[in-house]
């Protein structure tokens, strides 16, 4: 098996606690939808947690549409995918905590100089850099280093389709057997194994017990080669891989 020279790094739950912020946001918005179309439901963000978790916001909108059989005008989803992005960074720029033990592992990686990193999301790119910025992470990825589904792609997508580690992996000067991703969701991982990378699956940020065992389970069956419920796990996970 090649070395490994790169690690790809999922940013929402994964290196930000970002995703619980995010929704709160999105749930403001896809309700104002929803109103507008006449449609009685209503979410909370727990419950666009529950139902989207590891899509963008555009992937959002494509799943209600779908699910409450509507149609959004492009012009006007452009406008709402704007207006997400900006409330969601004002959010996270006043609230958001790095996952726990996360920036001591990239500054353990960073110093080691043993791999490339970069971060790799389904977010757009300025809430991405907001993330990062606000949590003191940033210095650990050069500036074309970070790769966004929303924003970095000719044609924006979301997480599962692969496209945007495609595009990091070609970006990179990268083989998909030479990086492995970090990533804590099902679209997420699947996103990263669709493209042929090893991933490790990140059950941190999950709440209590009983929802980090179900995780562990669904991103071990999708193929990630191994979980981590804890930051400090990860230089064991590694070795796991590269010695596979």
């Amino acid at each position: 098996m090649p070395k490994i020279t790169e690690i790809f790094f999922d940013c929402d739950n994964t290196l930000v606690l970002s995703e619980e912020l995010a929704f709160e946001a999105c749930a403001d918005l896809a309700n104002e939808i929803l109103e507008e179309q006449n449609i009685p439901d209503r979410y909370t963000g727990e419950q666009l947690i529950q139902d989207f978790v590891g899509q963008n916001f555009r992937g959002m909108m494509v799943s209600l549409q779908a699910k409450y059989d509507f149609n959004l005008p492009q012009d006007k989803l452009e406008g709402y995918v704007t207006k997400e992005e900006d409330k969601v960074i004002a959010k996270l720029l006043e609230k958001a905590q790095p996952c726990v033990g996360a920036t001591e592992e990239l500054e353990k990686l960073f110093q080691s100089k043993k791999y490339d990193l970069a971060v790799v999301s389904s977010s757009a790119l300025r809430r991405v850099r907001a993330s990062i910025k606000k949590v003191d992470q940033e210095r650990f990825f050069d500036e074309d280093k970070v790769f966004s589904a929303a924003t970095s792609l000719e044609k924006p997508t979301s997480k599962p389709d692969p496209a945007i580690y495609l595009h990091a992996l070609k970006k990179c000067g990268k083989e998909a057997n030479e990086v492995v991703a970090v990533e804590d969701s099902k679209s997420g991982a699947l996103s990263a194994i669709r493209a042929g990378i090893h991933v490790i699956g990140y059950v941190g940020s999950y709440p209590g017990d009983d929802k980090k065992i179900e995780m562990t389970k669904l991103l071990k069956e999708l193929g990630a080669k191994v979980v981590m419920k804890d930051w400090s796990e990860f230089e064991k996970c590694m070795s796991e891989i590269e010695a596979s």
